[in-house]
């Protein structure tokens, strides 16, 4: 069921215009979630939401740019062609322009510093953020993402097959698609409930502001035009916990080792039989494990 009543917007130094939900009590402290690609801020389990906050923790949601409500960019989307050579445009943007969106985000609302937590391209957003934005980082959390390196966190062949398919075109091929590639990611060990991922692929569709097909091409775009973030994930500070599955077909377990091995005395933890992809089912499981690093994180002097 969609409920826009809780969208806020603001309109950023950058000039994009952000959409995010606040849940829980403003005098908690602040975790910042940040979506994987072409996911807008409903595709956040609900119940994985509502752990955090009902453990003490003010949850704020935002669409990135280019996904739900924010901002849609102007610029053309790269061709096919150039996604799959990894040759973006001249015109793209990187995660590091979309760091900044959280980044003023977080300062806009005055809530900083804040624990961030990303999952997929919101992982690399957010340890962007943290590598860039130090004072802004209480802790991290970089579930199931990679390092930009090309050497790991590889998608299998299956897989960029299923994300080269023709996009939706309407609710029901949206619900059709989602479902196709949610089963696919899942993983063996926490199988998707189809009726929970229709709702959510029905909000997503019906929420969407812009041309999602182009808005997730700049995405894919932005995370090739950033290329290896190795070198600079290798600043971050901020106590920071790594968590993948074994079983991811899109970012290879690969990826999160190497994001752990390069980000100072991070904590990794692999959750056998999971994929790329936090459903109801598997919610409580990876919320018990943030919620002991946002606590760690909160008494440990800044």
């Amino acid at each position: 069921m969609r409920d826009d009543a809780q969208d806020r917007f603001v309109t950023l130094p950058g000039g994009t215009r952000v959409c995010y939900r606040i849940d829980g009590d403003p005098g908690d402290p602040p975790a910042l979630l940040l979506a994987g690609l072409g996911e807008d801020l409903t595709m956040w389990s609900e119940r994985f939401v509502s752990a955090l906050v009902a453990t003490g923790f003010q949850v704020i949601r935002m669409d990135n740019r280019d996904c739900g409500r924010s901002t849609y960019a102007i610029t053309p989307p790269p061709s096919t062609l150039r996604q799959l050579l990894a040759r973006p445009r001249p015109d793209a943007y990187t995660l590091a322009d979309m760091a900044a969106d959280a980044a003023q985000l977080i300062e806009h609302l005055g809530r900083g510093p804040a624990h961030l937590i990303g999952r997929s391209m919101g992982g690399m957003i957010a340890q962007t953020v943290a590598a860039r934005y130090p004072a802004l980082t209480r802790s991290l959390t970089s579930l199931y993402s990679t390092t930009g390196d090309p050497k790991v966190g590889q998608a299998a062949a299956s897989t960029i097959a299923l994300i080269a398919a023709p996009p939706p075109r309407n609710r029901v091929q949206a619900v059709r698609a989602h479902l196709r590639m949610t089963a696919h990611l899942a993983g063996a060990g926490f199988p998707i409930d189809e009726v929970e991922e229709a709702d959510h692929a029905v909000q997503t569709w019906d929420r969407t502001a812009g041309d999602v097909a182009a808005g997730t091409a700049r995405q894919v775009q932005a995370i090739q035009a950033s290329g290896d973030r190795t070198a600079e994930i290798t600043r971050i500070t901020a106590p920071t916990l790594v968590i993948n599955g074994d079983r991811d077909p899109i970012v290879a377990p690969s990826g999160g080792t190497a994001t752990a091995a390069a980000i100072p005395h991070a904590r990794h933890v692999v959750i056998p039989g999971m994929g790329h992809h936090l459903p109801d089912a598997l919610a409580l499981l990876v919320a018990d494990h943030v919620v002991g690093h946002l606590e760690r994180a909160s008494v440990c002097p800044s």
